[in-house]
């Protein structure tokens, strides 16, 4: 995976130029290069072409149910928090063939799915998310059931991270060890000084260096080194979680506090599309109208869904309290289990874009604080 072949090697200094050069260096070496820009409203990853298309001047505003962009005072073109969607869509994308058939005279002729697409060049990944890819990783890395799909793109890709410079109202990534600071995974690390109108540039890979070195952008200074460590350190943050409280969920089944969640949920499903490490999917088969030719497709899918958990009779869980307390617990609990980590990683998507601002860590603290008070 990207950022584990060589320690970091090169530092140096990219104003906007340096900028546009390594997007055309990637570019040029056959990446599809994918990051931010100002689109609908929001801040959305997509293809872009040049600096020019990322979200200059643009933050976020975000809460519970609540999303907003917002004029900054600089011209800082990574002032956003996280985007709405994460890089999973691109690693593990929403609707993937599997494979398709043919009716020949012999019978059915199965065809692969489609060839590979062109390796994919990440702008702006934050520390959060790269986590989100660490925890991916182990997900779809099974040694005896790999999806080897997404372990293709993720071998090719090649990320450049972007340290943050705030944290969002509903980021927490402190309290689950995710970030703010980018630490590993990553092949260029960009920490971007707004007043300065330029970039330190970290590599952390082979390829990474030798990308900067084609660059032949001066090396950092002292100075600019400290500005970058103190940018990240001076972040502060006001949602937390108690991440050990969050391993005990799944030992309370019965906890009121279900009930009361219930209430309020929609099971919408919306917690579970934009959170980046949740992966479960669906499998649908389609056929043209005279049945000659067949498609399995792999889609993504929601635990909130009552069709999710059928199995022949009807559904496991019927009841909302049952689905929201089966995802909390988990992301939360019961992935440690599985993967030897939270599945969490604290970037606060599932709180902004709860339609009724049902917010996670404040269901753990409730938790939590019933059990000292004994209410």
């Amino acid at each position: 995976m990207p950022g584990k072949d060589a320690p970091p090697t090169t530092t140096v200094v990219l104003d906007r130029n340096g900028l546009d050069g390594l997007l055309a260096a990637l570019v040029k070496k056959g990446y599809r290069v994918i990051g931010p820009t100002a689109r609908d409203d929001a801040v959305i990853y997509d293809d872009i072409d040049s600096p020019k298309d990322l979200p200059e001047g643009w933050g976020d505003e975000q809460k519970g149910g609540h999303y907003r962009l917002r004029r900054r005072q600089d011209k800082a073109l990574f002032g956003y928090t996280v985007a709405p969607q994460g890089w999973k869509r691109f690693l593990y994308p929403p609707s993937q063939k599997l494979f398709g058939a043919r009716r020949t005279e012999a019978g059915f002729e199965i065809q692969p799915p489609d060839p590979p697409e062109a390796p994919m060049a990440f702008i702006g990944v934050r520390a959060c998310e790269l986590a989100a890819m660490a925890v991916q990783d182990r997900v779809f890395g099974d040694k005896l059931y790999p999806d080897t799909g997404y372990q293709r793109r993720r071998k090719a890709a090649f990320v450049v991270a972007v340290e943050c410079g705030e944290a969002g109202a509903t980021c927490f990534c402190s309290s689950m060890g995710t970030g703010p600071a980018v630490v590993a995974g990553f092949d260029i690390k960009l920490v971007e000084l707004p007043a300065k109108g330029r970039f330190v540039a970290e590599a952390g890979s082979l390829e990474g260096t030798k990308l900067l070195d084609k660059l032949k952008a001066p090396k950092a200074s002292d100075a600019d080194c400290t500005a970058a460590v103190e940018r990240v350190a001076g972040i502060t943050f006001t949602k937390q979680m108690n991440a050990k409280t969050a391993r005990t969920l799944a030992a309370k089944p019965d906890h009121p506090r279900w009930d009361d969640v219930a209430a309020r949920c929609l099971t919408c499903g919306n917690c579970t599309m934009v959170c980046p490490t949740c992966f479960c999917t669906t499998v649908e088969d389609v056929t043209d109208l005279k049945g000659d030719n067949a498609e399995r497709w792999r889609k993504w899918d929601s635990c909130f869904s009552v069709d999710f958990s059928y199995i022949h009779g009807g559904a496991v869980r019927t009841e909302v309290k049952s689905r929201y307390r089966q995802w909390i617990s988990h992301k939360l609990s019961t992935w440690h289990d599985q993967f030897g980590t939270s599945g969490c990683v604290g970037c606060g998507r599932c709180i902004t874009w709860c339609p009724v601002g049902i917010d996670i860590t404040e269901e753990v603290r409730a938790i939590d604080a019933s059990e000292t008070t004994g209410r």
